[in-house]
């Protein structure tokens, strides 16, 4: 097993290309708010120059979060500084850059996506928008996507997190070598974060007792099936992530696991398809209480969320349960 030649993340933060300057908070709910599992913050201390005269050696310290993320065989770390949101990679990759604009949907107008919403007729809806301005949906690997919501089924984020982190640490590709770990973001990344998650082909020749290992539980038996199915059928995610959202979405419902909430998930978060609308128990919770759909079920609640919202319906999702997720108790 090969892997890439150990480089400090450090050789030079550079500003993300495009206009997107999201606040700390957006910035955390597009990271780690649900879409992605493979995003870690550490926050680092930073010595930022006082307001006093220019070449005053004085200087005041100010906490940065740094980012650290993995898709595919990329890993970069992202922070925002002075505003500007700043990324780096392990010299030598300069496929990490290309790949880390797809991946944060750089080539899309948000703005406008946004502004095309019903916000105008909705209340609730502008609330949403303007406690999360600039949010964006991420561009995930397709297969990735479905291993992480496979794992996801009635699971808290930090423990889908877990999850992966165990099926990178045991069965992925590790990304950079131990050495000069402390230089990835000035406080240290344990090593075990580090690796790409397994292959569907790697899972499928894994008896259900390595995946079960991994703190999977009952979704063992999912991912094992799915990884078999896979094996058997090459091509068929390729096929599927680029159906038309209603063909794609039935297909997806036939592998093991899978219900009609994640392969929303993993229409909408990777392959960007805005029109899918996942319900879980955040959105279930928002449209009780802010629409008076009390007592819906998922599958009505999909219904209302696609016809109300429109074809953005996937977009509007995610400002809905950013905003329940941290204002839900107001």
């Amino acid at each position: 097993m090969t892997h890439r030649k150990s480089e400090p993340l450090g050789s030079g933060w550079q500003p993300l290309p495009g206009d997107w300057r999201p606040s700390p908070d957006v910035l955390r709910e597009t990271l780690d708010g649900g879409q992605a599992f493979r995003w870690r913050d550490e926050v680092t201390p930073s010595a930022l120059r006082s307001h006093g005269e220019a070449g005053s050696a004085s200087t005041e310290q100010s906490a940065i979060a740094v980012w650290t993320g993995i898709w595919g065989d990329n890993l970069a770390q992202l922070r925002l500084h002075r505003d500007t949101l700043q990324w780096r990679a392990p010299a030598g990759t300069a496929t990490t850059g290309p790949a880390l604009h797809r991946y944060l949907g750089a080539g899309t107008d948000w703005a406008a996506l946004a502004d095309a919403l019903p916000w105008r007729s909705d209340p609730h809806l502008r609330r949403c928008l303007e406690a999360f301005p600039g949010l964006r949906i991420l561009r995930q690997p397709f297969g990735e996507t479905l291993l992480g919501f496979l794992c996801s089924a009635t699971k808290q984020i930090v423990q889908i997190k877990q999850m992966l982190g165990l099926l990178a640490a045991h069965h992925g590709r590790p990304l950079v070598e131990r050495v000069d770990l402390n230089a990835l973001s000035g406080v240290g990344v344990n090593a075990a974060h580090l690796h790409s998650l397994p292959t569907w082909k790697h899972l499928a020749a894994l008896p259900e007792r390595d995946l079960r290992a991994c703190q999977l539980g009952f979704r063992a038996r999912f991912i094992h099936g799915t990884a078999r199915f896979l094996a058997q059928n090459p091509g068929w995610l390729e096929e599927t992530e680029h159906l038309p959202y209603a063909a794609a979405k039935a297909r997806l419902l036939t592998l093991p696991g899978v219900g009609e909430k994640i392969a929303d998930c993993v229409l909408l978060f990777g392959a960007g398809r805005l029109e899918a609308f996942p319900v879980d128990t955040w959105i279930l919770k928002s449209l009780a209480r802010r629409y008076g759909l009390d007592g819906w079920k998922p599958a009505q609640v999909a219904r209302f969320g696609r016809a109300h919202f429109g074809p953005l319906a996937g977009l509007a999702q995610q400002y809905l349960f950013a905003w329940e997720r941290k204002f839900g108790d107001r």
